[in-house]
């Protein structure tokens, strides 16, 4: 057997070829490994290579470091919102009421007398109803002489049917013996033609509900 033979066949060669190969193959794992959590956790890319060990713990530290973030900001934000009223439970003053069913809707518009009566259809689920809610308690609040009255969509169902609801948010105005005097859907971008509305029908102004307002509690004085 030749001598160039004999040196292919020679453990020392055999165990320089094995070891070369395990060193190369698993940096090439990692690296590759590496460049696909970059994309998902937004890492910059390294060149330096590594042992399989300490990358492997890397990626697992950075990992579980991911993770404990997203649960602390998730336990904060629900924290935050333990004890405090959802936004369709807030009211602006006592000029708005919350309608639980049609006997107490009827009521509240028979009970009104000559006041306007804006009613508020709404769901607590709807986006649009939601954003223009804080403009529309700040309208209650600068108007006490109109009655707003919040209707819960999802939980007055047949009243909204009858009264053909069909698209939230949607107005209702009422004033005394006129009975509805206008209807329409509304959004946060057009909320100018509520303000619109309420001019057009509030025929009455604040002094003249403060006024009404005092002469009621002297009636009942005497």
């Amino acid at each position: 057997m030749s001598p160039t033979m004999t040196s292919l066949r020679s453990p020392s060669f055999s165990r320089f070829t094995s070891s070369n190969s395990a060193s190369i193959s698993h940096p090439v794992e990692i690296r590759q490994l590496l460049y696909s959590c970059n994309g998902f956790y937004g890492l910059s890319s390294s060149s330096s290579s590594s042992s399989t060990t300490s990358s492997s713990s890397s990626i697992g530290r950075l990992v579980f470091s991911s993770r404990k973030q997203f649960l602390s900001v998730k336990v904060q934000a629900l924290a935050a919102e333990t004890g405090q009223p959802k936004w369709w439970e807030k009211k602006a003053g006592p000029n708005m009421i919350d309608i639980t069913s049609t006997e107490q809707f009827l009521n509240a518009l028979k009970d009104a007398g000559d006041r306007l009566v804006v009613v508020d259809f709404y769901g607590t689920w709807c986006g649009s109803c939601r954003a223009m809610f804080p403009k529309l308690c700040k309208t209650a609040a600068e108007h006490p002489e109109i009655l707003f009255l919040k209707v819960n969509f999802d939980e007055n169902k047949s009243l909204c049917k009858s009264l053909n609801v069909k698209v939230l948010p949607y107005f209702h105005f009422y004033r005394g013996a006129d009975g509805q005097v206008e209807s329409f859907s509304c959004s946060l971008a057009k909320f100018q033609k509520l303000r619109e509305a309420i001019k057009r029908h509030n025929l009455g102004n604040f002094s003249d509900y403060s006024s009404s307002v005092s002469e009621n509690v002297e009636d009942s004085s005497v």
